[in-house]
């Protein structure tokens, strides 16, 4: 089994649950966490850096010309949380999950009993749901989560992104998550955790590709699902992902030529990568460096546009996701990688944002040409 889908006993990890359930038995066998009181503290994710407001909205799509691949039966279903530049001030508190989601989340590594799910659902977030959109065009970028893991856990990275004036659509794929609410009080199971083991992780991305081509079809065609799909710039869209949604960015660049840019954090490449003169972004955990990830290795010729392969010292898997800042701030960091929550936001928001910041609004980023003394845990590397 790849690095990337194996477990550790860290809440950061049990949050973010990677393997098939079906993998994780011995690692279940394993003495959890004591039981304690559950914790009643208050999360919060790190503020936006840009200046706008940040709001929100929930989508719910269903693509009719699919059979979904893990339930056999009945179309393939999306939830997307579409964040967008809006006036300071309006709207209402956007909940960072529901509580069953955090339940199911943490239930999933007998960890209810340990952390509160109602303190991870409470976490407090800087979107708003019902703001007043601001006016204008933005680019979008689409952010897919890692395999097993609710899409709530970019919301760190969609925020500061809309804050500093993109468009973010954050997608759970059905099935493919251990605690995804939908409409009608459904938390589907992830189906995809028990077979994809078996028919190959190729199929994931392969199947979230075509869900990213239909969410871009119901954003910028004709009758959009979403009322604010007018401040979409159709000639500015990229895709970026954690784990098998880094994965899954390649493959829908290869799929989809209207997305321009892509970036892969921290995800094997389970299909080879083909981005034809378009740029692309490797931005990996400490041990993701060349020789140690074969599939980076295999493609990095494959990019024939633009390309960085960047690593972050001391960083580990989930870095690029909010579960680090908020272990940090339940007391339980994870011991094997020692950058702080808050310098790992902090990292993967500059990296993306420039990386964006370049290739959709070509604004020159110096911060990609190479290391800088500011950021002595960031390392480029040429294959």
């Amino acid at each position: 089994m790849n690095r990337r889908l194996a477990t550790t006993a860290t809440l950061l990890l049990a949050l973010a649950l990677p393997l098939p359930l079906a993998a994780t038995a011995s690692a279940a066998a394993a003495p959890s966490a004591t039981s304690t009181k559950p914790s009643r503290t208050q999360l919060e994710l790190p503020r936006p850096t840009g200046p706008l407001g940040v709001g929100r909205e929930v989508l719910h799509l269903v693509d009719r010309s699919r059979v979904d691949q893990w339930a056999k039966s009945g179309p393939r279903e999306l939830m997307v949380t579409m964040y967008y530049p809006a006036r300071h001030g309006t709207g209402r508190p956007a909940p960072y999950m529901q509580v069953e989601e955090a339940r199911r989340l943490l239930g999933a590594r007998e960890l209810q009993d340990t952390v509160d799910p109602a303190v991870v659902a409470a976490t407090r977030t800087a979107a708003r749901t019902d703001a007043r959109p601001l006016g204008g065009t933005y680019p979008l970028v689409v952010l897919s989560p890692g395999f097993g893991v609710h899409r709530a856990t970019l919301s760190s990275l969609a925020e500061d992104l809309t804050s500093r004036g993109y468009l973010v659509a954050l997608v759970d794929h059905a099935y493919e998550s251990v605690g995804t609410a939908f409409p009608g009080g459904r938390l589907p199971e992830c189906l995809a955790c028990d077979q994809a083991e078996t028919v190959g992780y190729d199929k994931v991305t392969e199947g979230r590709a075509k869900d990213v081509s239909f969410l871009l079809d119901r954003l910028t065609g004709r009758h959009p699902a979403w009322r604010h799909a007018g401040m979409i710039d159709r000639r500015r869209i990229a895709m970026a992902g954690h784990s098998i949604g880094g994965a899954s960015a390649a493959s829908a660049m290869a799929a989809d030529p209207r997305i321009r840019a892509g970036v892969d954090m921290d995800g094997s490449l389970f299909t080879p990568a083909a981005t034809d003169d378009r740029p692309f972004l490797l931005l990996g955990a400490a041990e993701t460096t060349p020789g140690h990830e074969p599939s980076w290795d295999r493609d990095w010729s494959r990019l024939g546009g633009w390309k960085r392969w960047i690593t972050f010292t001391g960083s580990g898997h989930f870095t690029f996701t909010d579960y680090p800042a908020l272990g940090d701030q339940l007391g339980l960091p994870d011991p094997d990688f020692p950058l702080s929550g808050a310098r790992s936001v902090e990292l993967t928001r500059r990296y993306v944002g420039a990386f964006l910041d370049l290739h959709l609004k070509g604004r020159p980023q110096p911060l990609l040409d190479g290391p800088r003394p500011d950021a002595p845990e960031v390392l480029f590397h040429t294959p």
